[in-house]
């Protein structure tokens, strides 16, 4: 079965989301196929992202339904009724967001209903809540305006709570279509609240159940290339893998007849993968590994500070974007020059002299320092060669980074990076992160 999505209006904030299937997930013939087409337009000029798509995507594969292609069309019926061909060839359900509002470019529901044979009616509901809009600003209400209120005729009709486009779920003998206003103020409420309720019912009596697992330190390439064996032999559950943010996520996606019988798959499956690559595994769900670390250590009480030249703050400031972290992070320091290691750090010169800021020697004196000042159970540093150019007869991606701990002892650690700068920084600072996992999962 196939979904099918139509998106005319999207915001202007950028979204990413990586998503892969195997071969063998393609040729699951029990798998709904779906499909998200965005209309406008302005799409096609760039003047807007169509971050819509990529919100569906991710929202359908929580609930184990795959996104299978994305299609952009300008406002004009010849084209759109051709690319609604062209989906319903491939796709069983068919979601349309946007086009649902009262200018003429708003084609979506006419031609659909054109497409279909079928007539647009009233909505009653959305009708009168247009029509009390007006009277209470004491305006007067446009003709075109109850173009928001038609729906097509025998669509189930869902409500829009912040605004006036009404959206719609309708079922034929071959197909599911979803309508959904545009904007998505408007379009990400419907189709979480009232959409993704109606797809799940019709999806059967089977309960789809997913789980998300995080990993950092191994690549995608070679993740895929430890479980290949799992995803060219996988029915029920499926495994899917693709890149984050210096990291890599699978999701493992199983149906059932109940949702223990769902859990139990997944279990299973997540057992042999953590068997082979567990080491590398952080954590589940949303959370990112800078979270997990920060609520364990917010959960210990475990006091920490942090002295930053490579990295310029970026390990604080993600310390900052929780709650509560005053309660075990009191501060740290940005010393880039020699002469701020050493007057704010107390680095000692012969130290530099000797063996230089890119070192294990100088990163070392600086996670004891920035712990020693701030009087803290952990002290962190950075320091290396963000890039593009050398430093100290090191290249590019060149990264020590210092740890102090609770029970006295101090390491550093050597990494080579090889991208851009910013890059390499961020990674850096992910790093510094799973250095103290690594500590607080041997306590």
């Amino acid at each position: 079965m196939t979904w099918i999505v139509f998106q005319l209006e999207c915001s202007l904030s950028i979204a990413a989301l990586f998503f892969i299937f195997s071969e063998d997930s393609e040729r699951d013939g029990n798998m709904t196929r779906t499909e998200i087409i965005a209309v406008g337009t302005e799409i096609l000029m760039g003047q807007i992202v169509n971050s819509n798509a990529a919100f569906i995507s991710e929202i359908l594969a929580n609930q184990g339904i795959y996104v299978y292609h994305h299609t952009a069309v300008g406002d004009n019926p010849g084209r759109l009724t051709e690319v609604i061909k062209n989906a319903e060839d491939r796709s069983d359900l068919i979601i349309l967001t946007g086009g649902l509002g009262p200018t003429e470019d708003d084609l979506t529901k006419q031609t659909l209903a054109k497409h279909l044979g079928k007539k647009l009616v009233v909505d009653e509901a959305h009708m009168q809540k247009i029509i009390h809009y007006y009277e209470a600003q004491n305006k007067v209400m446009t003709e075109n305006n109850k173009l928001q209120a038609m729906v097509i005729e025998g669509a189930t009709v869902l409500k829009n709570e912040f605004g006036f486009a009404a959206g719609m779920y309708l079922e034929t003998k071959t197909h599911r279509y979803v309508l959904l206003p545009g904007p998505p103020s408007e379009m990400k409420p419907m189709f979480q609240n009232q959409a993704i309720p109606l797809l799940a019912k019709a999806e059967g009596n089977s309960h789809l159940q997913s789980k998300i697992l995080r990993f950092f330190g191994i690549g995608e390439s070679k993740l895929a290339d430890d479980l290949k064996d799992l995803i060219h032999q996988q029915t029920n559950p499926t495994l899917a893998t693709y890149a984050g943010e210096n990291e890599v996520v699978i999701r493992i996606t199983a149906t059932g007849e109940t949702k223990e019988e769902a859990a139990e798959k997944i279990a299973g499956l997540e057992a042999e993968i953590l068997r082979r690559d567990g080491e590398f595994l952080y954590g589940y769900g949303d959370k990112s590994l800078a979270e997990v670390v920060i609520s364990k250590l917010l959960e210990k009480n475990i006091t920490i500070s942090a002295a930053e030249s490579l990295t310029a703050g970026l390990f604080q400031s993600s310390l900052g974007e929780k709650t509560g972290i005053s309660q075990i992070f009191p501060g740290g320091v940005v010393t880039y020059s020699s002469a701020a290691k050493q007057k704010l750090l107390g680095v000692s010169a012969d130290t530099i002299n000797k063996y230089g800021v890119v070192s294990k020697e100088c990163a070392r004196e600086m996670a004891m320092q920035v712990k020693k000042q701030f009087d803290t159970e952990i002290g962190i540093s950075f320091t290396g060669v963000a890039g593009p150019d050398s430093l100290e007869g090191q290249k590019a991606g060149s990264v020590w980074i210092g740890l102090s701990t609770p029970d006295g002892k101090t390491d550093a650690f050597f990494y080579q990076f090889g991208r851009d700068r910013n890059h390499n920084r961020h990674r850096a600072v992910k790093q510094g992160f799973q250095l103290i996992k690594n500590y607080l999962d041997q306590q």
